[in-house]
């Protein structure tokens, strides 16, 4: 019978003290208290920010819940034709499976969690490192294995017996195609909502590719944790968005001694906190490039603002950036998981609002002057504390509910608001997501970008502190531009985008032309119809160029829709 075999082998010429050092690590890595206690300090802060009287789990007690899971699940490759029941079955020896499902990338892969720890040392008890002539080969042991066993497949059927979950969103025509089926502009966006989050199966996959990166930088430093930030965890996250992470040191244990009795814990040859965070990152990176199970591609981004490494976990088809203690990027994800969990308005907005500025460019995957995804979900934000009556509260509002354990000060920065849902309360806004959607895009077709700038600390324009086409305030370091990229060719290209589909929206009567084509299509309609190609051209750089009216610019898409709608009846 087959055995579990690491999947990856490294083959290191004349490194005989590495190999004793691995093979020590490998007996720590999995028998370390590190986990327990850094478990123990989280379990801690969750007391701190026990869920609200309506149920709802703040996120550092989310955290704590999906850290755990991935602590007792295992990724393995296995075989596409592999029998499922067969595949359990033959796991099921080393303890009771809580949770398993399959998915694809490079191949098929399998998450597992075992109801207990235990249950994952015993399955690493019979991991075999694979057989080599070679001396250097180096048995590092993770929790990614690869199961050939010839008697799990089922080779009476040709198709494979394991169904996949998807790991990336379906193509916009697609995409287009389903919205046009929906009986409402609010169940469109519902769907796309639908459509597009992170599933239950991707987030446990990412909380467990940052638990098998945190094996490794546990060699270096026991009860570390690594954890995602960003739209990973804030529910705003995208099928296939990257996975940021963070190394937190603060989870060690002993910041405050009070035996007397000191570790020798030291950084040497460092003169700032800066140079400490690229020499921790670029010795971890060093290893995950030459050890780690699934990591290719690592670059070792150091001298930029945020120091971090960046590289592509193949097995679970992640790009990943990995930063150091980046504190104060953890709060603005708290902060945008509370928004939202406030109103479930707030998630169908920001997503439909980012999947209409993808499809027209507005933002892009590659660095450059457009509007970021942050800048965006900012933005929505912000008009929502303008509604009347607002649906969510400013920031400054939720720092005055704060309690004393709400507080939190990172480098100077105020970073304290709110944990308890409990103590938030909101005024009734019945206003359905069509209508917010019309307003979204008429409230920024003529807001006064030249003069004013967005804060969702204050919850009102204020008059802009330094000259940029866009300035959106940093919510928590507030003398930072979180827009600054942005040029002005882009943020017209906004404007004139937010007044075509304003347009749209108030000639839907005119424009919506619903019915079934002769192949069964569906004519879009609606928010469809917002996410089919712009008639917007390039707009140049002339500051006295005057905008064409949106319903000159609108013609061609409505007469291309008539013509369309007509060849399909005839």
């Amino acid at each position: 019978m087959a055995s579990f075999y690491n999947v990856f082998s490294l083959r290191v010429r004349g490194m005989t003290n590495l190999v004793k050092f691995l093979r020590k690590f490998n007996a720590f890595a999995y028998r370390s208290t590190g986990t327990d206690a850094a478990v123990a300090q989280a379990e801690t802060v969750g007391r701190d920010t026990r869920d609200g009287k309506d149920g709802r789990k703040s996120l550092p007690t989310l955290l704590v819940e999906r850290q755990e899971q991935a602590e007792k699940s295992v990724l393995i490759s296995c075989q596409s034709k592999a029998n499922e029941k067969k595949f359990l079955k033959y796991l099921s020896r080393h303890g009771d499976i809580k949770k398993y499902f399959f998915y694809e990338t490079y191949g098929m892969y399998a998450v597992v969690e075992f109801a207990s720890q235990d249950s994952v040392a015993s399955l690493l008890d019979t991991a075999a490192v694979p057989s080599v002539s070679h001396e250097s080969m180096v048995p590092f042991k993770s929790r990614l294995l690869s199961l050939r066993n010839p008697s799990l497949v089922d080779l009476s059927n040709q198709q494979s017996g394991l169904q996949c979950q998807p790991q990336t969103t379906i193509p916009i025509n697609e995409l287009i195609q389903r919205l046009s089926k929906d009986e409402s502009v609010d169940r469109q966006i519902t769907s796309l909502t639908e459509f597009y989050q992170l599933t239950e199966e991707n987030i446990r996959l990412r909380f467990l590719v940052c638990s098998l990166l945190k094996d490794i930088a546990a060699a270096y430093f026991p009860e570390c944790t690594i954890k995602p930030f960003g739209s990973s965890v804030n529910g705003f996250g995208k099928l296939g968005c990257d996975l940021d992470m963070f190394l937190d040191l603060d989870s060690i244990s002993g910041w405050n001694p009070k035996s007397g009795l000191f570790l020798e814990y030291q950084m040497k040859r460092a003169n700032s906190e800066r140079a400490v965070t690229q020499s921790i990152l670029s010795v971890i990176g060093e290893c995950m490039d030459h050890f780690g199970p699934g990591c290719v591609g690592v670059q070792k981004i150091l001298n930029a603002r945020c120091p971090l490494v960046r590289f592509s976990h193949q097995p679970s088809g992640f790009q990943c950036d990995l930063t150091a203690n980046n504190r104060v990027a953890m709060k603005s994800t708290e902060l945008l998981y509370m928004y939202g969990e406030l109103d479930p308005r707030v998630r169908s907005l920001v997503f439909t609002v980012r999947c209409w500025a993808r499809t027209h460019g507005v933002t892009s995957s590659i660095p450059g002057a457009w509007i970021t995804n942050f800048s965006l979900t900012v933005m929505v934000l912000f008009f929502l504390q303008k509604r009347s009556p607002p649906i969510i509260p400013t920031l400054d509002h939720l720092q005055d509910l704060a309690g004393p354990t709400d507080k939190c000060i990172i480098e100077g920065n105020n970073c304290t608001f709110v944990s308890d849902f409990s103590k938030v309360q909101i005024p009734s806004n019945k206003e359905t997501l069509e209508q917010l959607l019309c307003e979204f895009f008429e409230f920024y077709a003529t807001f006064p970008f030249s003069r004013m700038s967005i804060n969702i600390r204050k919850g009102k324009e204020q008059n802009k502190p330094e000259v940029a086409p866009l300035h959106i305030q940093n919510p928590f370091e507030t003398s930072l531009n979180i827009s600054k990229n942005v040029n002005t060719t882009q943020l017209d290209h906004f404007i004139a985008l937010c007044q075509e589909s304003s347009w749209l929206f108030n000639h839907r009567e005119t424009v919506t032309l619903r019915g079934v084509g002769g192949d069964n299509t569906a004519t879009p309609w609606g928010l469809a119809t917002l996410l089919l190609p712009s008639q917007v051209a390039g707009i140049k750089r002339h500051k006295k160029r005057r905008r064409e009216p949106a319903s000159e610019r609108i013609k061609g898409l409505l007469e291309s829709l008539k013509n369309k709608n007509q060849g399909k009846k005839s």
